[in-house]
């Protein structure tokens, strides 16, 4: 199973919106073929793996990172191509969320008298957390967002001239930059698009998909001469402007898309609809790189679900040097809380990744 998991992680940069999944056939105590999934509509895990093994499926086992599908999408259902391949044993590692797939796959494999297994809580945390955009994606339908930021060691992003190249070093932006290759969309507000004018596009050539760049921008206060219009397919700028605006129409005329949803206040974008509209176009991860503001209007609506901070070892100070995460702020009782948190020394800076702690949110909801 450990060998399924390093497998499945070959899709990271390319498989959205399926799950990433790994497949590794088994006879006896020799493994005989494996596999991973590529990218959406390409065969699964599963039919890769079987298909290599030839012959020596029959009587063998297969591990899967992730229970097999049981319906006709764009490829046929891996658990009926189990059964004909006369596998004797399945262990899994993860249910599957997916309502046309959830406990179908698995019955399949019993009612055809193949033993079915799973992994320990360990390897079944991991497999979860190796798909937790799509699982959150198939299940609440909005993307799985992570909050991005890079700050000093005092916790500044820019300096009170509004400097912010660049604060961290050459390999956390590298790093930064792997990151936008993973995940579907990318999201800035229109006060970044102002100050830095950022092209917001993938640069590494790791992932060849779709490509969202998202500009929050309510009252539309962005320039048609904006670098992010240059590359104008997959670009959005979401706005509470009502799309015949002559500034909305203008920037359509470049090839921007305006999506159009207002808030409950003026000039503010309704963003749960935004990430419907995203989750309807098959974004299963968005990652909201800033500005302050920006990131303090996803954390105040509880829509964050992982950080990931680079933090230098610099120090800006100043009064009016803007902090990663601005807005009103948040009483003590209310700060969103950080777990599952990983730190690496990336270069010379930190960088600092965690998952947003739900419970008190749930809490908050029911008093």
């Amino acid at each position: 199973m450990d060998r399924a998991l390093a497998l499945a992680e070959g899709g990271r940069y390319g498989v959205s919106p399926n799950p990433m999944v790994g497949a590794v056939v088994v006879r006896g105590r020799r493994k005989v073929a494996e596999a991973f999934h590529r990218r959406a509509g390409t065969p699964h895990a599963e039919a890769l793996a079987l298909a290599r093994a030839g012959r020596a499926t029959r009587g063998a086992d297969l591990y899967v990172t992730l229970e097999p599908c049981a319906h006709h999408g764009r490829t046929p259902p891996c658990a009926e191509g189990i059964v004909a391949a006369g596998i004797r044993r399945v262990i899994v590692a993860s249910r599957d969320p997916n309502p046309l797939v959830r406990g179908r796959g698995l019955a399949r494999l019993t009612r055809a008298g193949i033993e079915v297994l799973w992994a320990d809580a360990s390897r079944r945390s991991r497999a979860e957390r190796q798909n937790e955009r799509f699982r959150l994606w198939i299940s609440q339908r909005r993307p799985f967002v992570l909050a991005k930021w890079a700050a000093t060691l005092d916790g500044r992003i820019a300096s009170s001239s509004g400097e912010s190249r660049w604060i961290t070093g050459p390999a956390a932006r590298r790093r930064a930059l792997l990151l936008r290759e993973e995940y579907d969309a990318v999201l800035v507000g229109a006060g970044t698009i102002l100050a830095d004018d950022p092209l917001l596009t993938r640069r590494l050539s790791r992932n060849p998909g779709r490509h969202w760049r998202v500009v929050l921008d309510g009252r539309l206060r962005i320039s048609e001469r904006a670098r992010v219009l240059r590359q104008p397919n997959g670009c959005v700028i979401a706005t509470a402007v009502r799309p015949t605006h002559p500034r909305a129409r203008r920037l359509a005329h470049r090839g921007a898309e305006i999506w159009s949803l207002p808030g409950s206040r003026p000039g503010q974008v309704d963003l749960k609809r935004l990430l419907a509209e995203l989750a309807g176009r098959d974004v299963t991860g968005l990652m909201v790189e800033g500005g302050g503001e920006t990131l303090a209007a996803f954390f105040a609506e509880r829509l964050v679900d992982a950080v990931a901070a680079f933090v230098a070892p610099r120090l800006l100070g100043g009064r009016a040097s803007p902090g990663a995460v601005g807005g009103r702020g948040f009483r003590l009782q209310d700060m969103a809380e950080i777990d599952a948190m990983e730190i690496e020394l990336v270069g010379r800076d930190l960088f600092i990744t965690g998952r947003v702690r739900r419970t008190r949110a749930r809490r908050a909801a029911g008093r």
